[in-house]
């Protein structure tokens, strides 16, 4: 396997971890396209009408502009998700705004929904399927199989947010899923970027009601009807968690996914970096964050499936992650310490469990949810 990261993490960690990000996504588009290899038909999943090759995901934040989806895909992810795109390009925070806590094993960002905007990420994602000879009608569902796990390009999802400044929010995320229902597998809606001001708002039960209704109503008025994820912080009371699950099921949410960074910081940071503003991701995030799986999963009640992310960086994080409720699982920080040879040995761990256990992938989800729920 080509590992551009693997090659190049000793001099990109002497970097500013944005121009190293950067370094990174300019490397990928320059390898040439790579068929991804197949996976042990054991690690397929089939999620709200989608079927995924392998369960590990590639989380929203590394590929903000949708440039290099195919590229994750080539080094084994089972599907990819771009994004946060918000309806016009925006700059984001000023610089600094992207920390590496190594001794943490961790990343702290407030970078702000920069990315260029929804046109360009759809003049890609457009292109993409045509390479792969894909038309909106085959894409359709009721139009046949849609999308195989090994059949024609891999599974993307597009995340969507608001502008800072937008008029309304609401209209920004409404305008998000008109513009990628024909070019994604699903839309994941962002409302929990602690980097945005009041963006967490969106989440109070009203607030939460009013948009996903819209974004409902405006995914049903397209022929490709894509599954509708939410996705939501993991700083929440329990109060909170209860009305916010009770309003994705009234709305009719085709999954959750728990979750996006955390602003607490617990005591056991050791870097310097810790004290900076943003939102905390990697080791440190792993245990708030799938506690707050649990919790969603046994609130859920099997309505819709969840995708666990936060502080994944070994298979047997993600075999806890599947164990407290996810049938998916997204990381994206590990990769700044471990490259992307993390991805199969995550794979070939789950295996060894499945192995172990003499179990399938469905049999262990959510098994641990009410332990993992107290710890």
């Amino acid at each position: 396997m080509i590992d551009p990261f693997g090659l190049a993490l000793p001099c990109l960690r002497l970097l500013d971890a944005e121009d190293a990000h950067r370094a990174t996504i300019a490397a990928l588009k320059l390898l040439p396209f790579r068929t991804p290899e197949k996976d042990d038909p054991r690690l397929a999943v089939s999620a709200f009408g989608v079927d995924f090759p392998n369960p590990i995901g590639l989380a929203a934040g590394f590929d903000k502009n949708a440039e290099v989806p195919d590229a994750m895909l080539g080094l084994g992810f089972g599907f990819v998700e771009v994004g946060t795109l918000t309806p016009r390009a925006q700059p984001g925070n000023p610089r600094p705004r992207n920390f590496r806590l190594i001794e943490d094993g961790a990343v702290i960002n407030r970078y702000g929904f920069n990315n260029d905007g929804h046109a360009p990420a759809l003049e890609r994602l457009t292109r993409r399927l045509a390479r792969f000879g894909e038309t909106k009608e085959r894409r359709h569902y009721g139009a046949g199989p849609f999308r195989g796990a090994h059949d024609g390009a891999g599974v993307l999802g597009v995340n969507v947010g608001a502008n800072k400044d937008a008029e309304s929010r609401v209209a920004d995320y409404v305008a998000g899923v008109g513009a990628f229902a024909d070019v994604a597998d699903y839309l994941t809606i962002n409302v929990s970027s602690p980097n945005t001001p009041g963006l967490r708002d969106l989440q109070e039960p009203e607030a939460l009601s009013e948009l996903l209704a819209r974004v409902i109503e405006a995914r049903d008025a397209v022929p490709a009807r894509r599954p509708v994820l939410l996705k939501i912080a993991p700083d929440l009371s329990l109060d909170q968690l209860d009305a916010i699950v009770r309003v994705a099921r009234e709305r009719g949410v085709d999954g959750m996914i728990v979750s996006n960074t955390t602003v607490s910081r617990p005591e056991s940071l050791r870097s310097n970096f810790a004290a900076e503003g943003g939102g905390l991701s990697g080791a440190p995030l792993f245990a708030l964050s799938t506690q707050m799986l649990a919790q969603t999963f046994l609130r859920v009640d099997g309505q819709f499936p969840l995708i666990g992310v936060g502080g994944v960086d070994s298979a047997e994080a993600a075999l806890a992650k599947i164990e407290a409720g996810a049938t998916l699982v997204q990381l994206y920080s590990a990769l700044v310490y471990e490259g992307p040879r993390l991805v199969s040995r995550i794979k070939l761990g789950l295996l060894n469990a499945l192995d172990r256990e003499k179990a399938t992938l469905a049999a262990l989800v959510g098994r641990m949810a009410h332990q993992l729920a107290r710890d």
